[in-house]
């Protein structure tokens, strides 16, 4: 079977994590795996880093345009199955499965978001068979079933924990603390954790006078904001914070951490909060988040209220100041992401989806 994963943003997010992993499992299974994206940004290269069969694509201009590449591309390696993550994406493809008289779209929906399903989506689903795939099946279940769209699958999020056994932390001293016996918190921020993150940097305001050991690090495209370090500043932070921006390595900066801290949205939030507790780091998010969804309150980590900073000041400092309390912690998190967040189960969904999308009882003619 010949799959592909379409995605047409230029920024490396949690869903693009998605495909990039279901890729790569799906192709270990036997199944003919494209990846197709924006060329030369951090998407292409992170793909092309996890051995993905990754094709450049131009994915700006009109519609027309975009459908015609995509039906040659669809063409030439026989594609199937389409993932997509947005409407525009879906009407896209779809209108490229018509010309190319081929197969099915299947549209996957971020964790902790609600699909927009409009025009676009309709016209989408009479050019071709198409479905969706939620996170949960709540979420699946709050969405009235378009017509013409194929029965949901449900996909929660889910990592190797393997994968993280070989890895090396970053130097403390890399990361901004002043000595290799300072107490790392690990920010996971986006754009949309604004309001969160000014929690995060009030906290460590209200403890930096009792604590000099304490330093933050802010992991994620958009914390080198001039905003943020001027909020930073005005509460005589300094130096006491590290704006790491995006990178390769962020794996291995989450593992130098002694406390993690998700305030990153959506599969971004999901994924970190199951990353850190793959390494055994307790994990502090906002009750209500997705982030938080993924912990057990008291066990794996700690849910706080959103905007109280003396307690969630009097929360970290408690976990700071008790290391048993923290690798126990560390150890129940590993153990239930490696219990009910598999890899394996989320691949096993995905392809189930695509199995589905391939029916060509299901094509539209």
């Amino acid at each position: 079977m010949r799959v592909m994963f379409y995605y047409s943003a230029p920024v490396w997010t949690g869903g693009a994590r998605v495909f990039v992993a279901a890729a790569r499992g799906l192709a270990a299974r036997g199944y003919q795996v494209t990846f197709a994206c924006r060329g030369g940004g951090p998407v292409e290269a992170r793909a092309a880093a996890e051995g993905c069969d990754v094709v450049a694509l131009e994915t700006s201009g009109p519609i027309v345009s975009r459908g015609w590449r995509l039906q040659r591309l669809l063409t030439e390696r026989f594609i199937e199955t389409v993932f997509v993550h947005t409407e525009q994406e879906q009407l896209d493809v779809s209108l490229a499965m018509r010309i190319a008289a081929r197969g099915g779209v299947v549209r996957r929906v971020p964790a902790g978001t609600r699909p927009a399903v409009g025009r676009a989506t309709s016209v989408a689903l009479r050019l071709a068979t198409g479905g969706f795939v939620f996170t949960t099946q709540p979420e699946a279940d709050a969405v009235p079933r378009p017509a013409r769209a194929r029965d949901p699958v449900v996909a929660d999020l889910g990592v190797d924990v393997s994968r993280y056994d070989e890895l090396r932390a970053v130097p403390l001293v890399a990361l901004g603390a002043t000595s290799a016996d300072a107490k790392l918190i690990v920010c996971a921020y986006d754009a949309s954790g604004k309001a969160q993150v000014a929690t995060v940097l009030r906290t460590l305001a209200l403890l930096a006078p009792r604590h000099p050991e304490l330093h933050l690090a802010i992991l994620g495209a958009e914390s080198t904001d001039e905003d943020l370090k001027m909020h930073a500043a005005s509460l005589g932070l300094g130096r006491r914070v590290a704006y790491l921006g995006e990178r390769d390595d962020d794996f291995a900066v989450l593992q130098a951490a002694h406390l993690g801290w998700v305030v990153a949205t959506e599969d971004t939030g999901g994924f970190t909060s199951l990353d850190m507790m793959a390494m055994g780091i307790p994990v502090l998010a906002d009750r209500g988040t997705v982030a938080g969804r993924y912990l057990a309150d008291g066990i794996t980590g700690t849910l706080v209220n959103p905007g109280d900073t003396p307690g969630t000041a009097a929360v970290v400092a408690e976990l700071l100041a008790q290391d048993d309390r923290r690798r126990a912690m560390g150890s129940a998190g590993r153990a239930r992401v490696a219990r009910e967040y598999t890899e394996t189960a989320m691949i096993d969904a995905l392809q189930e989806a695509a199995d589905s999308a391939r029916d060509r009882t299901r094509w539209q003619a």
